[in-house]
């Protein structure tokens, strides 16, 4: 935006924005005001809309964009006009106070937040804005309001406010808090009772100020705020959202006293609060009142979140009351599985800490706790008596049955997968003829939970269920015989161990493939039983192959077709060379005739997922030889061979047919990788043509796929002195097109899997052919692009980076030189030397870039890949004998760092440069510099 608009213009966006019935007009009103907002101009012409008053959506629209504005381009402002901002918004706020306008007081109240926050100028901004509106009647919601969200927004990662400055400010909080909190409890004693909404907003304010750090917890007037949260949630009639904001608050208050020592008397009192709450919650269930159920229930596990260390550490005493639990399976019992999802994480962390207890005395101690958890979650994952069919796949239950599932696979060890399977068994067996089908179908799905954790030896339970699964009567529910079939899958390792049931199972599986809602299940079981039991099924071979030939004539869904022919493929790699030659042409012919009816058609009519679409078989063929690895002595041809050699014309016409289509061609890639990695070196013959083709279609169509198979290629064949030219070449050609994708505007954000890829490709020609590599006429531009690339916030393509330096630095470092058996000596130093040139000409910019990554660009859980490489430095250095290079790389870099932020605090002092300095340059271990990395970046975040 050129220049300033005016403020005709700026309410006739605003008011097409949200009134003109043309989409058309509607998206240019929302592009131009976007525009709008990102300019300087945004500041004044806010200012002045506010000032204007006119409707609620000019409004909003202002005290929206001051609120983004504030957040993300503080640093526009020069500092002396922040005094008249903060002014101009506090004048703005004190005009708001109709009711219809809560969305435009909040907005104001976040930039005011934001402001102070960042403003280092404003010393006492509490005490201010307690003085301005704590004596005025009419503006306690407002006041309220902004005392919530200012310790709200310390912690937000918009703001960008720097340890320091969050240091001073929680300094200041808790400085004020005793004042807030005084300020609360009078509100709450002379209104409570008769403005609900006062103490809603009381209630929100105070569980806000429990984030505070160092918030002292045993002020006078804070027990006295907990009284008035106690009062309502004790009385089964209070407002629900009364009721919201107090069970809000006291959750927030539950997480401070985690730290017992600290807070012992506030843990004490909540202790004692939250088990009087039982009643109150009964009544909830009693009048499916379900709101305050589900916060009561949150209550409840805050509780045993805060206190669930004293529980593993002194069960039973003190704070590690295990009456705890119990209101935790009270939870758990209610009739909405909703409820009883809340309580899940308690049980994961009680599992972890068990585990690594790993103390059986204290397990047992758990025992019945899991017990019950285990039969009350078996109730709710019951399906309606009058649901039918098979169990429903996407919806809300089917995902809270997958994570019941994941559950319990974690906590069963605490009782042990043979007494679980018993005990759901014994559920089944103890109702007798009154057993109904949904109770029966939910033990199953329980004992297909822990089915593949039961030893294979046991020869007392599942002999009875296996039994009775394979001779349930036609007459059985479908969801019944559906879960039967899953269970029978899970326990495809009892299976080997017991060969007399591997016949009777497969025929009720080969009877199950054939009806409609059981195929894909029973595909997905016979999948199970192929790949446990490979020898005992060779002989199952010809059968399996009919079955495959037939495979259409089924209604099994894609991925278990591939998953049968996953385990056919498995069977095939047990057999000898002749067969597996013959059988492999078998199986890929019947993937192999449509898709060339496919390549024949004129029309290229393509309907993904279904038999139209080369995907589908490409998908096939490449499970078939991605599973398919028989055994190969030195010298030997391998059985695989022939087919792929037959096949390789198919797939190379298939590349050139669909090369637009990025999702086909990553399919056709995808096949050819495992074909190669099938047949490893023997499939040298396809080299050749195979680049040919790679690099003619990605001059066209920069698919990143082509990277990575060229990285497979790369990985079998770098070792070959007569590949190692063309190889190079491939690379050289790829990099021009590459480089000019990753150049254009936000290239390296908008193309990750081509950043993911490219490095994946140089990180195995530095593992198979370093030397070469590191004198290829690409080299610089390729490190240039690293370098770049660091800054990068996608995971895969960042960590891809990462791994190129690791192994280009260690190279230089370790006589081991990446995958190759040995080096010679003067190979070694070949290569150091080319990789001391290139650190030489570009350390620099690679430390600088590493360290902006690190404070403005990489995500704090990315951090530890910019300290990978800050580690291989440090020892490179070490060993290299250049500790003074790195040493001034480093102090270069933190000159550019800014020294204050644009609210004025010093973001690092000197004192802390010198600190982040000397520790990278003498860490011992990569820990610590990544603990060193996450300390000093939180100094600018």
């Amino acid at each position: 935006m050129d220049s300033q608009p005016t403020l005709q213009i700026v309410c006739q966006a605003i008011y097409a924005l949200y009134h003109n019935p043309d989409t058309a007009e509607k998206e240019k009103a929302s592009n131009y005001l976007g525009e709008l907002q990102r300019s300087v101009y945004a500041w004044k012409i806010a200012d002045e809309l506010l000032q204007h008053r006119g409707d609620l959506e000019s409004c909003y629209f202002a005290a929206q964009t001051m609120r983004t504005k504030i957040q993300f381009s503080f640093h526009e402002l020069p500092a002396e006009s922040h005094s008249s901002l903060r002014d101009s918004l506090l004048n703005h706020i004190s005009h708001v106070t109709n009711e219809t306008s809560t969305v435009i007081l909040t907005q104001l109240c976040l930039a005011l937040s934001d402001l102070a926050l960042q403003m280092a100028t404003w010393k006492s901004p509490v005490n201010d804005l307690i003085a301005r509106f704590g004596s005025s009647s009419q503006h306690i919601s407002t006041l309220l309001e902004i005392l919530t969200v200012l310790p709200e927004e310390i912690n937000s990662r918009h703001l960008r406010l720097g340890a320091n400055r969050r240091n001073q400010v929680n300094e200041n909080f808790c400085q004020v808090a005793p004042q807030v909190l005084l300020l609360l409890s009078s509100y709450a004693q002379s209104m409570g009772q008769n403005e609900p909404g006062v103490l809603k907003k009381v209630f929100r304010c105070l569980g806000s100020w429990f984030t505070v750090k160092g918030l002292q917890t045993d002020d006078q007037n804070l027990h006295v705020l907990l009284n008035y949260i106690f009062q309502v949630l004790v009385n089964p009639d209070s407002q629900s959202n009364v009721h919201n904001a107090a069970s809000d608050a006291l959750c927030s208050a539950l997480v401070v006293v985690e730290d017992t020592t600290s807070h012992q008397t506030l843990a004490t009192i909540l202790f004692q609060g939250v088990y009087t709450f039982v009643e109150a919650y009964n009544i909830s269930v009693a009048r499916e009142d379900t709101d305050k159920s589900v916060n009561y229930c949150r209550i409840f596990t805050e509780l045993a979140e805060s206190f669930l260390e004293e529980m593993v550490t002194s069960p039973n005493t003190g704070f590690g009351n295990l009456q705890t639990l119990d209101l935790l399976l009270i939870c758990v019992g209610h009739h909405d599985f909703e409820v009883a999802e809340i309580t899940f994480n308690v049980w994961y962390r009680l599992s972890e800490m068990l585990y690594k207890r790993n103390e059986d005395v204290l397990n047992s101690i758990f025992e019945p706790y899991i017990q019950r958890l285990i039969v009350a979650l078996c109730r709710h994952c019951q399906l309606d008596s009058d649901h039918e069919g098979v169990p429903e796949e996407g919806d809300d239950f089917s995902e809270f049955r997958r994570r019941v599932s994941d559950l319990i696979k974690d906590v069963v060890f605490i009782i042990g997968s043979s007494k679980c399977f018993q005990q759901m068994f014994e559920n089944l067996c103890s109702q007798g003829n009154y057993a109904t089908w949904d109770a029966s179908e939910a033990s199953l799905f329980i004992m297909g939970a822990v089915a593949k954790n039961i030893v294979p030896e046991e020869n007392r339970i599942v002999p009875r269920v296996v039994e009775a699964i394979l001779n349930l009567p036609e007459t059985s529910h479908i969801a019944v015989r559906y879960t039967s079939t899953c269970l029978l899958g899970e326990l495809c390792d009892w299976i080997e161990k017991h060969p007399q049931y591997l016949d009777p199972t497969l025929n009720f599986l080969l009877s199950c493939l054939q009806k409609k809602p059981l195929s894909s299940v029973a595909a997905t079981a016979l999948q199970n039983i192929c790949a446990t039991c490979k020898k005992q099924m060779a002989s199952h071979f010809n059968g399996l192959l009919q079955i495959i030939q037939a495979i259409d004539t089924f209604s099994l869904s894609n991925d278990a077709t591939v998953g049968l022919l996953r385990g056919t493929a498995l069977i095939l790699g047990q057999m000898s060379h002749e067969k597996i030659t013959d059988g492999l042409m078998e199986l890929c012919k019947t993937q192999t005739t449509p898709l060339s009816l496919l390549l024949k058609e004129d029309k290229n009519n393509v309907k993904e997922g279904t038999k139209s679409d080369p995907a589908v078989w490409l998908d096939r063929l490449a499970a078939i030889f991605r599973y398919t690895t028989p055994s190969i002595t030195n010298g030997q041809m391998h059985p695989c061979l022939p087919v792929v050699e037959k096949i390789w014309p198919l797939l190379s016409e298939t590349c050139s047919k669909y090369q637009s289509d990025v999702r086909i061609i990553e399919r056709c890639c995808r096949c050819v990788r495992f074909a190669v990695r099938c047949v490893g070196k023997q499939s040298v013959s396809l080299l050749q043509p195979l680049v040919t083709q790679m690099v003619q279609i990605y001059q066209v169509y920069q698919h990143s796929c082509f990277l990575y198979l060229g990285s497979v290629l790369v990985d079998e064949y770098g070792s070959e002195p007569g590949c190692v030219q063309g190889l190079l070449d491939m690379l050289q050609a790829f990099c021009t097109p590459a480089f000019q994708l990753l150049e254009s505007n936000d290239g390296l954000r908008n193309c990750p899997d081509t950043v993911d890829d490219l490095f994946r490709l140089c990180t195995r020609f530095l593992q198979w052919t370093p030397v070469a590599f590191l004198q290829c006429p690409t080299m610089k531009p390729i490190l240039q692009c690293a370098i770049m690339a660091t800054t990068l916030d996608h995971k895969d393509a960042n960590t891809s980076v990462v791994k190129f330096f690791h192994d280009l630095i260690k190279g230089a470092r370790l006589q081991e030189g990446g995958k190759q058996a040995q080096q010679d000596t003067a190979s070694f130093h070949q290569r150091r030397a080319l990789t001391q040139a290139l650190l030489s000409e570009q350390g620099q910019n690679l430390v600088n870039t590493l360290i902006h990554a690190c404070v403005f660009c990489l995500p704090s859980y990315m951090l530890s890949n910019a300290a990978d490489i800050l580690y291989d430095l440090v020892l490179y250095d070490k060993e290299v004998g250049l500790i003074l290079s790195l040493k001034v790389w480093l102090e270069n870099a933190l000159r550019l760092l800014p020294s204050r932020s644009s609210g004025g605090t010093i973001t690092a002092t000197p004192e802390q440069l010198m600190e982040f300095h000397k520790n990278v340059i003498n860490a011992e271990h990569m820990k610590t510099v990544l603990n060193i990395v996450r300390d000093f970046a939180r100094l600018y975040r």
